[in-house]
């Protein structure tokens, strides 16, 4: 049989010329007749009183279904005491019907030594339930190296609960080359290092891969998914398509939807889309969501919705939380909130989080509480976020703290920044900026702006510079400060503008002012009038002093007021003069008061 096998693969290899139909059928004649002129000699020497020729030829017309004339010819042999004779007639026996009658021809046989016969008389008594006897026999093949014996005693053990027994049992048949045994194995090993992975032992997911690699390539296709989502996760993808492909083609519906995904991400989206349609067809719940959203995408959102529907058909929720997110898409308020119910009553939490939001949307806050805990305490950090935003809009902040503290934990930017500015309000600057750390590294600009902020308040204060020396590098606070600028936060601009004004770079500083004033920052517009007034340019700097006036900023309306006075425009100088004392603080307020005072007696006299 091994050379068989080699010469299997030696075809498959295209080393030789495939043989034509017509040699083959000659091939196959050539068999028959051969087979035929066996069965002759064996005839001729069983008549003769040959016992081992009644044996063989009982087992021929076994195998050709002659039960009538292997039956006479495999009694004989066994009468004569052979042991093989035995088993098959067991076998024969017990394919008529006649179990009871089997197992003890099978019991001559195994006490004979027959390792085959020992099998299945061990098969025979777990099929009876009469474990004992069934793992006495199943372990007297295995010790035989019987390899179906050995993979049945291993799967009896695994029932029983004896993993260490069944373990080296299943291992001694997938050595022998029994794929399920190998498969089974991998299996047993995977979990294992799914275990141990914390503790950084990876010897047992090394070996569950060696073990799914022998199965895989004897043509075990859950072996070949599970090997191709380890490559996959390696990030060899090219080998993990191939055992996709191979596990896919012999009709496993899970590596035909993996393999669309491997397609999809490589930007094969039409052939992604064949192997979808292979797998949803063949139920697969996951590979018809995909379908749906690739069919969403396209604007087909009828196609979209059948196939949201297969997938929810197929068992998968998500094909309902996918229906609800279609429907919302559309403003079907009603019908994306009867998907999203459907899909969190079966314990769906992104839809429990959706169902939530679209309540309250809707002014029902009693109604989306309730949907907001079930999804945060089923793991969805952005339920735990909202929930927080729910408790404190109602000013409840210890419970609104508790809940930012659980998302954050999960890796919640904004529950983060939330937690530090409660920190921050609470005097705890450590935990503060731990907190804002965690956010800011998330990419959140207001945590990197507040993160700046405290520690900027630590640094000292900064040497005075002498000319001609190298400047000194960036601080951390300055860093955070420019990354919080280069996200659009205008506070961070306008100190970034500050910070390169006091380094003397007013090219700069100018830039930082006017991203932060053309995005609506008071004092980004006012900081750039005052540093184009110092370079003499005094009319674009009352343009930017005006639109910071108009937004409230009373420095600028001084500034303004205090132009016009010097142009003799007094009635527009007191009327700035009057906006910038009602604007304060207290300090520019009585400035302009007093100029407003002066410029009302000079328009008086």
């Amino acid at each position: 049989m091994d050379v068989m096998g080699d010469m299997a693969n030696l075809f498959g290899t295209g080393r030789f010329a495939q043989p034509s139909d017509q040699e083959e059928a000659t091939d196959e004649a050539q068999e028959a007749a051969d087979e035929a002129a066996e069965e002759v000699r064996r005839r001729l020497a069983a008549e003769a009183g040959d016992v081992e020729a009644m044996s063989v030829l009982g087992a021929m017309l076994l195998r050709r279904g002659d039960f009538d004339g292997a039956e006479s010819h495999l009694r004989a042999a066994t009468a004569a005491g052979d042991r093989a004779a035995a088993n098959n007639l067991g076998v024969l026996l017990h394919q008529r019907g006649y179990a009871d009658e089997a197992a003890g021809w099978w019991r001559i046989a195994a006490v004979a030594g027959s390792a085959p016969a020992a099998h299945a008389l061990g098969r025979h008594f777990r099929e009876r339930g009469d474990e004992p006897a069934a793992e006495y026999w199943l372990c007297q093949a295995a010790e035989q190296g019987h390899v179906l014996g050995a993979y049945a005693l291993a799967d009896l053990l695994e029932h029983r609960g004896d993993e260490a027994g069944a373990e080296r049992w299943m291992r001694a048949a997938a050595e022998r080359g029994h794929r399920e045994a190998a498969y089974r194995l991998a299996r047993t090993l995977d979990r294992r290092a799914g275990q141990k992975r914390d503790e950084g032992d990876t010897d047992a997911a090394d070996e569950a891969e060696q073990w799914y690699r022998q199965a895989a390539a004897r043509g075990h296709r859950r072996a070949a998914l599970h090997l191709g989502t380890i490559l996959e996760k390696r990030g060899e993808l090219k080998e993990a398509g191939r055992w996709y492909l191979t596990s896919a083609k012999d009709g496993e519906a899970r590596a035909a939807c993996a393999l669309g995904f491997l397609l999809r991400d490589a930007g094969d989206t039409e052939s992604a889309a064949v192997w979808w349609l292979r797998a949803a067809q063949d139920g697969d719940g996951n590979a018809a969501n995909a379908l749906g959203a690739l069919h969403a995408e396209r604007g087909e959102t009828q196609t979209a919705e059948r196939w949201y529907r297969a997938a929810m058909d197929a068992g998968d929720d998500n094909g309902a939380y996918n229906l609800g997110l279609l429907c919302a898409d559309q403003g079907r308020t009603t019908q994306a909130e009867q998907w999203y119910r459907r899909a969190a009553y079966a314990g769906h939490r992104e839809a429990s989080n959706a169902l939530a939001i679209l309540l309250l949307r809707a002014g029902d806050e009693t109604g989306a509480e309730p949907w907001f805990s079930k999804a945060a305490e089923a793991g969805s950090v952005d339920a735990a976020f909202n929930l927080g935003i729910l408790h404190a809009g109602r000013g409840e902040e210890r419970a609104a703290l508790r809940w930012y503290e659980r998302a954050a934990a999960a890796g919640h930017t904004e529950a983060a920044l939330q937690v530090g500015m409660a920190r921050l309000r609470d005097g705890d600057e450590r935990e503060a900026e731990r907190f804002l750390r965690c956010a800011a590294g998330g990419g959140s600009a207001e945590a990197a702006y507040r993160l700046a902020t405290v520690l900027d308040a630590r640094r000292p204060p900064a040497p005075a510079h002498e000319l001609g020396e190298p400047a000194q590098e960036k601080s951390e606070c300055e860093e955070w400060y420019e990354r919080a600028a280069s996200q659009g936060h205008r506070r961070a601009q306008v100190r970034v503008g500050m910070m390169a004004a006091a380094r003397g770079d007013v090219v700069e500083a100018a830039r930082w002012y006017r991203e932060a004033a053309e995005s609506g920052s008071r004092n980004g517009a006012f900081n750039l009038g005052l540093l184009l007034a110092r370079e003499g340019s005094e009319p674009e700097a009352v343009v930017w002093w005006r639109r910071a006036a108009d937004a409230g900023h009373g420095r600028a309306a001084l500034r303004l007021a205090l132009v016009c006075a010097r142009r003799g425009e007094l009635a527009e100088g007191q009327r700035w003069a009057d906006r910038a004392v009602s604007l304060g603080p207290r300090e520019v307020g009585e400035r302009a008061a007093r100029l407003r005072d002066a410029l009302r007696q000079e328009l008086s006299a």
